[in-house]
């Protein structure tokens, strides 16, 4: 009995050996899931916190994207309005700048009125806005582009200008002397005119005094070589005294003759001032429709000196009112505007 005993002694010490260590594996396995399973969480927590840091990153970066944008929109926002700003600080001085032309131009035309207030004249300062035949205004310079050209009282001067290229559709040769020969269109005048130079010639004949054409219609081209051939030979200030620039001359009206004795001698020259032919002219010259255009002391109203030479046909009854008031053409459109002028 007690030798059975000893022989199932060892079995069981080894039993209790064998659960012993089963016991304890167990429990190491327990230890490291439970380690496993908090590094999981511990895991699982930093990748939460990264997943919502990226979220919090993707919010915000469209406020930044939006902030960029609108710190883009302020910069060209602004560098347009510098810029606008700029144009207009331009513009200003630009019209500063022709303000202060067109005041000098008042003041200049201020002068002129008082100049003739010193001869007992009365003119306006400002010329009347419609006159027979007269002008619309084109530019800042006040150059104005004459309406009628084909009225025979039309103004053409330093500020009214013809269309370009104007001709008239009635040009004819007078029957009259000419210190050349040949018929070049210099001879030629508008019909009425034309026939008007006839009966001023006869009758200048009956007092003994014997006329001849030097040159009638000019043609804008031609206007153009004399005037440009002038300021090379006696440089712009002095031409312009003497001579229209194109498209603002008598000769191209049609209604124009510059006259001079039978000699040519003193032709369109100042040596024709005071010769029997322009005293004459300047007395009678009115009774058949002509003016003295440019008379001796009225520059600053012409624009043009002294030239007793150009004749300009305007019909009798203003020709005979410019000759007894000893006015321009100038003053007489400041003065009246005529009402049954004659085409």
């Amino acid at each position: 009995m007690k030798l059975n005993h000893l022989r199932i002694l060892p079995i069981l010490l080894l039993a209790i050996f064998i659960i012993f260590q089963s016991g304890c594996s167990f429990i190491n396995r327990g230890n490291i899931d439970r380690s496993n399973l908090a590094s999981n969480e511990n895991g699982g927590t930093k990748l939460s916190e990264t997943i919502m840091d990226q979220e919090k990153s993707t919010v915000e970066n469209p406020l930044q994207e939006e902030k960029k944008e609108d710190r883009t929109e302020n910069s060209k926002a602004g560098n347009q309005i510098k810029q606008v700003s700029e144009i207009e600080s331009q513009t200003e001085e630009t019209s500063d700048f022709q303000v202060g032309k067109q005041d000098n131009r008042n003041e200049k035309q201020t002068e002129e009125i008082a100049v003739e207030s010193k001869e007992n004249r009365v003119v306006s300062k400002a010329p009347k806005a419609e006159k027979l035949g007269q002008s619309k205004k084109t530019s800042e310079d006040a150059i104005q582009v004459v309406g009628q050209p084909e009225v025979i009282t039309v103004l053409v001067n330093k500020q009214n200008k013809l269309p370009d290229h104007y001709a008239p559709k009635d040009l004819v040769y007078p029957n009259v002397r000419f210190i050349f020969s040949g018929n070049p269109e210099k001879k030629k005048m508008r019909k009425e005119a034309a026939r008007a130079l006839e009966k001023m010639f006869a009758g200048a004949e009956k007092n003994g005094i014997l006329l001849a054409g030097a040159s009638g219609y000019r043609s804008q081209a031609t206007q153009e070589i004399l005037y440009n051939s002038y300021v090379r030979r006696d440089g712009k200030a002095a031409a312009d005294r003497y001579s229209a620039i194109p498209s603002h001359s008598e000769h191209q009206t049609g209604l124009a003759m510059d006259i001079s004795g039978i000699n040519g001698k003193c032709a369109a020259m100042d040596c024709f001032g005071g010769s029997p032919e322009a005293d004459w002219l300047a007395e009678h010259s009115h009774e058949y429709g002509f003016i003295v255009r440019y008379p001796k002391g009225k520059e600053h109203i012409t624009g043009y000196q002294y030239e007793p030479w150009h004749m300009r046909y305007i019909g009798i009854e203003i020709a005979k009112e410019i000759f007894e008031k000893d006015i321009t053409l100038e003053e007489y459109f400041d003065e009246a505007i005529p009402i049954n002028a004659g085409k």
